[in-house]
């Protein structure tokens, strides 16, 4: 892009970033999310108010497929987008004239998804001269806890989802360290595909959650704690040893009570979860314990997380069901924190499907 171009761009953003920042009032951000299968849009006042969020969910068209095809999303977002945009501006009350940044997820996640977000994000911010914010998915997801509780540092964040599983220390706004992740499958994957052997429909994950409250904890399954002191995550192995334990019992001409299954493969799951972040909030002495991601929804994890919590005298903060899928609230809210330190992004922002939070 032509130079010259881009600095009366830049102008035109600051001067409407300074201008608005010494007037002293509501900031609204406009926050678009399309790192996967939902199609989202949300206006968020101060970071903290929710105004509109508008998901358009693709779940019913993957399905079929067992998965996300990346190519169908892509288009799917394409089709969506500006609808999406404008019925969260519609819900909210609001014009384009009202926004004073536009904040998007700019990765992780499926490359052909994150360009439609971005590029129409960038689209917005170069026609109106306000400021455009990249905001790390998981990011969005951690921040999704700030728009029910205030954070208090230093904290720990445990963020669970399909494709990811991280255990994140704080000590301040927009600060990330990853103290563990998942070294094979994240959580959601594992349950995505233990679903999938037990003949359950895609999205595996709420289908696991409902049995293994039927089922009672009694078939035995290896707990994957790792090297001593490590705070990683491995799912692989459960996952393997819950088809070894399906198979090994058809060959013998045996029924496994499917709910007893589930009940014991979540039960090994959220134990893992649940105890490496208690651990990492006695060493590091943090003062709040956040959960986020979609599995942050699952009821077995919740419960769990809540009682050792509150036994341990630890503050949770868990965002509302609506909040924990993939959703642009969570990203305006996250974007807020970048404004406010005036962080912006230029207009040759691309998609990072690999991107690393610590370095966001």
């Amino acid at each position: 892009m032509n130079r010259t171009y881009t600095s009366r761009y830049d102008m035109r953003v600051q001067q409407a970033y300074q201008t608005h920042k010494q007037s002293g009032e509501p900031i609204y951000i406009l926050g678009i999310e399309t790192s996967c299968d939902e199609t989202s849009a949300s206006v968020v006042r101060d970071g903290r108010e929710v105004l509109s969020n508008v998901i358009a969910s693709q779940a019913d068209i993957h399905k079929r497929f067992g998965g996300v095809v990346p190519e169908v999303a892509s288009r799917r977002h394409v089709e969506n987008i500006t609808l999406t945009i404008e019925e969260a501006l519609e819900e909210a009350g609001k014009t384009l004239d009202d926004i004073q940044a536009i904040a998007v997820t700019y990765g992780p996640g499926l490359v052909g998804a994150l360009l439609v977000g971005v590029a129409a994000a960038k689209a917005i911010s170069l026609a109106r001269g306000i400021p455009l914010i990249g905001v790390h998915h998981i990011a969005g997801h951690i921040y999704a806890n700030r728009l029910v509780e205030e954070m208090d540092f230093p904290l720990i964040a445990l963020v669970v989802s399909g494709g990811h599983t991280e255990l994140v220390w704080m000590k301040e706004h927009g600060q990330f360290e990853i103290l563990g992740e998942t070294r094979d499958d994240a959580a959601g994957e594992a349950y995505d595909k233990v679903a999938r052997a037990l003949q359950m429909p895609y999205p595996g994950g709420p289908h696991i959650d409902r049995l293994a409250h039927e089922g009672v904890p009694n078939v035995p399954l290896p707990r994957s704690w790792l090297e001593p002191g490590s705070y990683d995550f491995s799912f692989s192995g459960l996952k393997s040893a819950v088809l070894n334990t399906l198979h090994n019992a058809a060959q013998r001409g045996e029924t496994i009570e499917p709910a007893n299954l589930a009940a014991s493969f979540q039960d090994s799951v959220t134990e893992v979860l649940v105890e490496k972040t208690l651990r990492a909030v006695r060493e590091y002495g943090a003062k709040q314990v956040l959960l986020a991601g979609g599995v942050a929804a699952n009821r077995g994890l919740r419960d769990r997380l809540q009682n050792r919590c509150q036994a341990e005298g630890i503050p949770l903060v868990i965002p509302p069901f609506s909040l924990c899928t993939d959703n642009a609230a969570m990203i305006a809210a996250a974007g807020f924190i970048r404004y406010e330190k005036g962080q912006f992004a230029e207009l040759d922002l691309n998609g990072v499907p690999s991107l690393s939070l610590s370095e966001h």
